[in-house]
């Protein structure tokens, strides 16, 4: 069990969160969210003992073993995978190492024997001989060959060196697992695979995810980081938004009603004070307004950006037509013999390979060619693209962002340009800021305003959640929803896919899997024809 008391922390003269009373126990899993900023890393960073409160204290009971997502993903170039993932043990590890040291020694001494003798009963009672076995099991499950690892970390890519520092913080058994985006960088299997391991783990799991699907699958509570405070709420992420949201608007109404009857009171006492006959009246109302008050709703850290897309003119019948389209890619194949037909106004999500899926949308955009095969649009679709990346649109550009949207708006005004951008979340002196010095959450933003100027009738997104928080996913995943038009698009946001799309294409080694419904109809479906992964 973990026991925050009276917690409070400040950073560089900001005050993140003050006087935070809370207990963490076995067998609960607790979704931390909060705004970008908020604190939600930091508030791991103290749990773990890497940060020092500012006052206030944290308890974890003792002999207690903490596990925690590393974030370096270079620091263990030096040794192989299974390795890295045993550290995740840090005393099992020790062990194991000094245990082969002594057995590799020339010179074996009685006094080496009687130590490697207890080292060996240490390694025993830690479950040592079942180390090698229990890694293989947690990078197997994350969607890893077994074959990695006697693999040196330095040889791997990006995207599996992450799912080996999420087996090294799964390794073990440990007591208490805090996870800092986990979900980022792993695919959707991975990511399904965790969800069923954190669902039945028997410890204390705290977690910080974008990821709304993955907060309610897993979660049993929120730990809510806002108005520089940290409060807990049972259930999971779902719960917690719909009860947020249902409480401010219960604020909002019953101020609503306590205003209106302020000025009924105000009016009496002014129309009726200075009368006699009426001044007992105006005392007893002027008694009663001074008891009436407007609770004030603190202002979020949190906000919300408007994303909405509306077309110019209705998409015809004919969409898109794709035939024998195949790519490669040094020498290897992307796709091959790609053939659909998208119809009017479906809205389509693309599974698979995503260095397939970011060429395939490139050729459709005509960024990129294929090396065989065709496609066309019909005469009437306008698209709108997402790139997976922005950087053309951004480096080496001096603009500032009201500049720079200028040359993608038909109203050219500083009015129009500003009040748009405020609801992007650009407001004041931010729009003035160059655009290559942007972090990536803001430049998103910026691509999603520069898309939304066109009205176009059909989107093609690839990635368009990366780089932003849970308030902005919400509102891209509602702006979708609301788009009458057609879409392809490509996500690791299980929500987004479930919610938004009613056509699924996965492309494959071995072709295309093209199913009309949604997400969890076509796992099934899947599942069903017994399709591998």
């Amino acid at each position: 069990m973990i026991s925050v008391n009276d917690l409070s922390f400040n950073f560089g003269g900001q005050l993140l969160f003050k006087h935070v009373d809370l207990q963490f126990t076995s067998g609960n899993c607790y979704g931390v969210i909060g705004a970008n900023g908020a604190g939600k890393s930091t508030f791991l960073r103290i749990l773990c003992g890497e940060l020092e409160p500012s006052s206030g204290s944290v308890s974890i009971a003792p002999d207690t073993r903490m596990s925690v997502l590393k974030q370096d993903h270079f620091a263990y170039d030096a040794y192989t995978v299974l390795d890295t993932v045993i550290m995740g043990n840090p005393r099992l590890y020790e062990v194991m190492k000094e245990k082969d040291a002594l057995y590799m020694k020339e010179d074996f001494s009685d006094e080496d024997g009687v130590r490697a003798s207890e080292l060996e009963g240490i390694f025993a009672e830690m479950n040592g001989w079942e180390a090698e076995s229990d890694a293989s099991r947690l990078i197997q499950g994350l969607g890893l060959c077994e074959d990695l690892l006697y693999s040196n970390m330095s040889d791997l890519k990006e995207s599996e060196k992450i799912k080996v520092l999420l087996a090294q913080a799964l390794f073990g058994n440990p007591d208490i697992i805090l996870l800092d985006e986990p979900t980022n960088g792993l695919d959707i299997d991975a990511v399904m695979w965790l969800e069923d391991f954190l669902s039945d783990y028997f410890g204390t799991v705290l977690v910080v995810s974008h990821d709304r699907h993955f907060l309610n699958d897993v979660c049993t509570n929120i730990v809510d980081i806002d108005f520089s405070g940290i409060k807990m709420y049972v259930g999971n992420y779902e719960f917690w938004y719909e009860s947020s949201q249902l409480m401010q608007r219960l604020i909002k109404q019953q101020n609503k009603k306590n205003e209106e009857k302020i000025r009924e009171l105000q009016e009496f006492i002014s129309r009726f004070s200075a009368n006699k006959s009426k001044s007992r009246q105006a005392t007893s109302r002027r008694k009663l307004l001074e008891k009436l008050t407007v609770e004030e709703i603190p202002a979020s850290s949190r906000r919300y950006p408007f994303i909405g897309f509306e077309a110019d003119r209705e998409a015809g019948k004919d969409v898109l037509e794709v035939t024998g389209l195949s790519k490669s890619l040094n020498g290897q194949p992307l796709f091959e013999n790609l053939t659909f037909t998208l119809n009017r106004n479906e809205k389509t999500a693309v599974l698979g390979n995503e260095l397939a899926i970011t060429s395939l949308f490139r050729i459709l955009m005509e960024e990129e060619s294929a090396d065989c095969g065709e496609f066309k649009w019909g005469q009437s679709i306008t698209t709108s693209y997402f790139p997976h990346d922005n950087t053309a649109y951004f480096d080496g550009c001096n603009d500032s962002i009201i500049d720079w949207m200028r040359q993608y708006s038909k109203d050219q005004t500083e009015s129009y340009l500003r009040g748009f951008l405020g609801r992007m979340l650009f407001s004041g002196d931010s729009v003035y800021k160059p655009v290559h010095v942007l972090s990536g959450g803001e430049k998103v933003r910026c691509m999603f305003s520069r898309m939304m100027m066109f009205g176009s009738n059909f989107l093609i997104l690839d990635q368009p959640t990366d780089h932003l928080d849970l308030e902005s996913i919400t509102a891209v995943n509602d702006g979708l929803k609301a788009f009458k038009g057609g879409m392809l698009f490509t996500t690791h946001d299980y929500e987004m896919i479930n919610t938004v799309a009613d056509r699924i294409l996965e492309i494959r080694p071995d072709g295309i899997l093209d199913y009309a419904g949604g997400y969890e109809d076509f796992l099934q479906w899947k599942k069903e024809k017994g399709y591998a992964d």
